[in-house]
C-alpha cells in the first residue's frame, strides 16, 4: 500500500475508520511546517472505542492463544511490508532521520514477532488424591494503551503485543506530537485483526485523562515523564485500574580508568546523543575518572565534529530536531541555566538561527553534582560529564537520584564491572554498552521511573490477572473384596 502524506487521516473504531469529531495540524519539528491533519477525537468517539473493544473482549479472549500468537505475526508482516512509507512518514512527524526510522518502525514489527513466542504459564499448586489446584493467568480486560513520541512505533508495540497476546483488547493513544504513523498503521491492520480487538485514537492534551478516567477501561500502560505518570496513577485509582508506567531516567554511565578511550568514545557519545538524547535510557550523566576525564572529553569533542545534524529527511543526516516546542523550549531553559550560574561549556550552548527545533550538541565540564543539568532529565543533546576518583563515592552519586531506569558501567575488568552494576539502583544496568533491549528481557524502572515491568515472560503478564482454580475431587470408593 502506498503512503501518501496528504491522505485523510482517521481513528480507527471497531475495525472502521472513523473521521475525527474535528482535527488538529502535525508539525515536521524540522521546519516548523504542517505536515498533515490528525483527528481529534470526541469524548464520545472514545466512548465508541471503548465499546468497540469491550465488545470484542470475550470472542477475543476465548481465541486460542496460538490464533492470538498468529496475529502478532500478522500485524509484524503488515508493518515490516510498510516499512518504506511509514519510515518517511515517522521522520516528517517526529524529525528523527530514516535509518533511525526504520530502525523504530521495524522495531515494532520484530517486538510483535518475538512476543509471539512467549506462552503464558499455568502453574499446578497442589496435585493430591483431595484436590487439585492450578494458578493461572487470565486476560484483564480493555488496555488503554498510551505511547510517546520519541519512539511511537516500537514503544506502542510494548504494549499492544502482550497486551493482545494475553486476550486483552485495545485502546491505543500515540502522543498528539507524533499521530500519523500509527494512524497509518491501524489502517493497514483493518481487516487483519477481529474489529474492534484494536483501536486507534488521537487527540489532544484532553484525551489521555478520559481515557485513564474511563470505567470501560481496565487497565492502563503508560509510556511518558515521571510528573505525568503521577497524574496518570491518581487518575486510575479512582477506579484501581491496573497500570504499567515506564517513566522518565537520569541514567548514570560509570567509566573506570582501566577502558580504552578511543575504542568507547564513539559508543559513548551515542549512548547520550542517540534520538537527540530523546531517549529514556540515554546517557544522561557522564561520570569519568579523573585520570581519563581529559583524554575521553578530547575523544568525545573529536567524534562529535563528524555528527551532522539536520532535516531527518536529508542524507547523511545523523541527528535531527527535538521533536516538539514544548521540549525545544525545556532544553534551552537547562542550558540557559547553566550559562547564568557560569558553567563551562566544552562544546555548544548557542541556539541556532532559523527554522526547526535544532539544539546543537552540548557538553559540559563538570558541573556541580546538585546543579539542575545533572539532576534533572534533559531528553535532548545536552550532556553533563563529571569527575570522580572514589568507586564508593561515584556509586553513592548515581544512586542519589529519584530516578532508576538505567545505567552501565564501562570497563576492562568484567567482574569489577558485574560487581559495580549490582551496586546500581536501577531497573536495567549494561556493562560495556548500552540501550540494549530484547523482548525477551524484562524492562522496567525502580524509584520515580515507574512501576511494572515490559518484555519478556514479566511483562507478558502484567496484562493478566491471576486466577487459582481448585478442583474438590470425588471420593474414590474403595474397591469390593
Amino acid at each position: 500500500m502506498s503512503i501518501s502524506f496528504d491522505s485523510d487521516f482517521t481513528l480507527t473504531i471497531g475495525g472502521k475508520g472513523v473521521a475525527g469529531a474535528s482535527s488538529f495540524p502535525v508539525l515536521n519539528p524540522a521546519n516548523e511546517q504542517v505536515v498533515a491533519s490528525a483527528p481529534d477525537c470526541s469524548r464520545e468517539q472514545l466512548d465508541e472505542a471503548v465499546a468497540a473493544a469491550r465488545a470484542a473482549f470475550p470472542i477475543w479472549s476465548a481465541t486460542p492463544i496460538a490464533k492470538r500468537k498468529e496475529a502478532l505475526l500478522a500485524i509484524a508482516g503488515v508493518i515490516g511490508a510498510n516499512v518504506e512509507g511509514l519510515k518517511r512518514l515517522l521522520t516528517a512527524e517526529q524529525g528523527k532521520p530514516y535509518a533511525d526510522a526504520m530502525g523504530d518502525v521495524l522495531g515494532g514489527a520484530y517486538w510483535a514477532q518475538a512476543t509471539s513466542t512467549l506462552d503464558i504459564p499455568v502453574k499446578v499448586t497442589e496435585d493430591t488424591a483431595e484436590r487439585r489446584g492450578e494458578t493461572r493467568h487470565v486476560p484483564i480486560g480493555v488496555v488503554g494503551a498510551i505511547a510517546p513520541w520519541n519512539f511511537p512505533i516500537i514503544l506502542a508495540m510494548f504494549k499492544v503485543a502482550p497486551a493482545l497476546l494475553a486476550g486483552n483488547t485495545v485502546v491505543l493513544k500515540p502522543s498528539p506530537f507524533t499521530p500519523l504513523t500509527t494512524l497509518k498503521i491501524g489502517e493497514l491492520l483493518r481487516g487483519v485483526l477481529p474489529d474492534g480487538v484494536l483501536n486507534i485514537v488521537s487527540g489532544g492534551d484532553e484525551l489521555g485523562p478520559w481515557m485513564t478516567s474511563h470505567p470501560g477501561i481496565d487497565k492502563i500502560s503508560f509510556t511518558g515523564s515521571s510528573q505525568t505518570g503521577r497524574k496518570v496513577m491518581a487518575s486510575a485509582a479512582a477506579s484501581l485500574k491496573r497500570v504499567t508506567l515506564e517513566l522518565g531516567g537520569n541514567d548514570a554511565a560509570i567509566v573506570l580508568p582501566d577502558v580504552d578511550v578511543a575504542a568507547v568514545a564513539e559508543q559513548l557519545f551515542w549512548a547520550a546523543f542517540r534520538n537527540t538524547g530523546q531517549i529514556c535510557i540515554a546517557t544522561k550523566r557522564l561520570y569519568v575518572h579523573k585520570d581519563i576525564y581529559e583524554p575521553l572529553n578530547a575523544a568525545l569533542l573529536d567524534y562529535a565534529k563528524g555528527v551532522k545534524m539536520g532535516d531527518g529527511a536529508e542524507q547523511g543526516v545523523q541527528m535531527g530536531p527535538i521533536n516538539n516546542k514544548l521540549q525545544y523550549e525545556r532544553v534551552l531553559d537547562l542550558i540557559a541555566d547553566a550559562k547564568a550560574k557560569g558553567y563551562k561549556f566544552l562544546v555548544g550552548g548557542d541556539t541556532p538561527p532559523g527554522p526547526g527545533y535544532f539544539v546543537p550538541i552540548t557538553i559540559l565540564d563538570n558541573p556541580p553534582e546538585d546543579s539542575r543539568i545533572v539532576q534533572e532529565e534533559q531528553f535532548g543533546p545536552v550532556l553533563p560529564l563529571l569527575k570522580f576518583d572514589d568507586l564508593d563515592d561515584v556509586i553513592a552519586r548515581t544512586n542519589a537520584s529519584p530516578y532508576g531506569l538505567g545505567g552501565s558501567v564501562w570497563s576492562a575488568d568484567e567482574e569489577k564491572a558485574l560487581d559495580i552494576a549490582s551496586r546500581i539502583a536501577s531497573g536495567t544496568v549494561w556493562v560495556n554498552e548500552t540501550q540494549y533491549l530484547s523482548p525477551l528481557g524484562a524492562f522496567g524502572g525502580m524509584k520515580q521511573s515507574g512501576l511494572g515491568s515490559e518484555g519478556a515472560l514479566e511483562g507478558l503478564l502484567e496484562y493478566t490477572n491471576v486466577q487459582t482454580v481448585y478442583l474438590k475431587k470425588k471420593a474414590v470408593a474403595p474397591a469390593a473384596e
